[in-house]
């Protein structure tokens, strides 16, 4: 992050949902990513809806305590292509999940996370698959337990080095940016609006 970002951030208040969606959600905004969790103070959820409510970002809860609530934000579309990938398929079969349509897929992770935060169950590494890691990677951090990555950002990296570098990229810049407008006054929502329309006018073109 570059230092001018950094400083502004510090200065931002953390407990603002739209802070939190601009360092946690800016992949799956700016349409680089097709899912994010967002992890906000649970005195915070009902703000989720009144952002997201009406723009083309659907979202689940994931788990709640007193303290903290997971959201599980996606667009369904590109979401739903992604998961028939053939290697995404492959992976979650694998995994148990037997639903083909996308709201099986995503109450069994939602029953599996919140499993494991409220019952200290095995954590769904699969969630990955859903959060648009590459099969190969959510593969290699189970079979090594996390060990012998290639490289570590937004994930661990046990296949594309290369691809993976360029997206995390990618990502640091779309974070950065939307850090910058939130902290000049600019609503997250309208953020959302003018990157989903944008998103259309490039599936379009």
């Amino acid at each position: 992050m570059r230092q001018e970002v950094f400083e502004i951030v510090q200065k931002m208040d953390k407990d603002n949902i739209r802070t939190q969606m601009a360092l946690q959600c800016a992949p799956l905004i700016t349409g680089l990513k097709v899912a994010n969790l967002l992890i906000i103070p649970s005195k915070n959820e009902e703000y989720v809806g009144q952002i997201l409510d009406g723009t083309d970002i659907s979202y689940i809860r994931m788990a709640k305590s007193e303290y903290k609530t997971t959201f599980f934000l996606y667009r369904e579309e590109q979401l739903s292509m992604w998961l028939m990938k053939p290697e995404n398929r492959m992976l979650l079969r694998e995994t148990g999940y037997n639903g083909k349509v996308l709201s099986d897929i995503l109450e069994t992770v939602q029953i599996r996370y919140e499993a494991y935060v409220q019952k200290g169950k095995v954590f769904p590494h699969e969630i990955g698959v859903l959060l648009g890691y590459p099969a190969e990677d959510v593969k290699g951090f189970v079979v090594n337990e996390g060990k012998n990555y290639l490289y570590s950002g937004y994930w661990k990296v046990y296949g594309d080095l290369s691809e993976a570098k360029q997206l995390f990229y990618k990502f640091d810049r779309a974070k950065e940016a939307l850090i910058e407008l939130v902290s000049q006054g600019i609503g997250i929502r309208n953020v959302i609006e003018s990157c989903s329309s944008n998103l259309l006018l490039n599936g379009a073109a």
